[in-house]
């Protein structure tokens, strides 16, 4: 069953449309494509303890992610690899064992869920992010945690916080905003670990980023439940990348709440992509989410279509529920 958030955030969709159902609207059209627009420079996956079942081989994860990778020429091959997941109301899980001491608000895994993939990851030269769902626990123990334990994988080029779950329990189905000395502070102890590391920050309303400082941070935006292609588009433009620019901004997308839609599009992990990065400056990254990998991309074969049309959320509700 789907968590009361997500039933919260059907029924506050279904009073807006029907508050603006007596007023025909005009048809909303796609920001201009650019001539000068940025590049796709990071495509792949994301994974999850909760958002695929089975969860694929290690070779299954190689064999998606260098798909999506190979539908925009010139990209780096990577995933959003989720090592912590809230485990509501307050504390965040590791999938892999503690170091020794206790931590609170944190909870650790008996056995190792990502040694396995991380070592293939290395030998395939796919890049990942290791993501946590903090909720209160202490945000640079879990940057410290995953990265000690990870850090030495050549695969791992960052660390990621959706901030969705960051301190949630104060801010049910949203979480607390981030400030620029706290933005500050946690990219500050990620490049402790290695300068050349990156911090990336992710939610699906922008005022939940930092309002001024940008660093060297990566800006994802996992928007949701959109009524058409060409407003989730147009978003994502205007709403996030021209927001952020120039910093780099990921996209995360293939929702099953948009699914009626981008089913439709041909080859939808491109031509969604294409349409974005067509539209804005900056160079960005396209990730297509676990929950609907199976129905768009190969998890035994590579099949890349290079010359598919590349043209023609704001709730959250692919989320884990406490507990999982």
């Amino acid at each position: 069953m789907k968590d009361k958030r997500w039933l919260s955030a059907l029924w506050l969709v279904a009073i807006a449309t029907l508050a603006g159902a007596a007023v025909p609207k005009a048809k909303q059209a796609l920001p201009p494509l650019l001539p000068d627009s940025g590049k796709v420079i990071f495509a792949g996956v994301r994974s999850s303890a909760y958002g695929i079942k089975p969860f694929p081989q290690p070779e299954e994860w190689k064999t998606a992610i260098e798909t999506m990778a190979g539908y925009y020429p010139g990209s780096t091959p990577c995933a959003v690899w989720i090592v912590g997941t809230f485990k509501g109301p307050r504390t965040c899980r590791l999938y892999f064992p503690g170091d020794g001491p206790a931590y609170p608000r944190v909870e650790f895994d008996a056995a190792d869920k990502h040694e396995e993939f991380l070592n293939l990851f290395d030998k395939a030269g796919i890049k990942v992010w290791l993501q946590v769902e903090p909720a209160d626990a202490d945000m640079e123990t879990l940057i410290d945690l995953v990265l000690n334990r990870y850090g030495r994988h050549e695969c791992v080029v960052g660390f990621g916080v959706d901030v969705e779950w960051y301190r949630e329990a104060d801010n049910p189905g949203w979480g607390v905003k981030i400030d620029d000395g706290l933005a500050q502070k946690w990219e500050a102890k990620v490049k402790s670990h290695n300068p050349k590391y990156t911090l990336f920050l992710k939610h699906w309303d922008n005022r939940w980023m930092p309002p001024a400082y940008r660093g060297d941070i990566l800006f994802v935006d996992d928007s949701q439940i959109f009524k058409s292609f060409d407003e989730a588009v147009t978003e994502f433009v205007t709403s996030w990348a021209n927001r952020f620019y120039p910093s780099t901004v990921v996209f995360q997308i293939g929702y099953n709440s948009d699914k009626p839609w981008w089913q439709k599009l041909p080859v939808p992990p491109q031509t969604w992509g294409e349409a974005i990065r067509r539209r804005i400056k900056q160079n960005c990254g396209i990730i297509w989410v676990d929950f609907s990998l199976r129905d768009v991309l190969p998890l035994t074969s590579p099949v890349i279509t290079m010359n598919a049309r590349p043209d023609r959320g704001r709730f959250r509700g692919e989320s884990p529920k406490a507990g999982d």
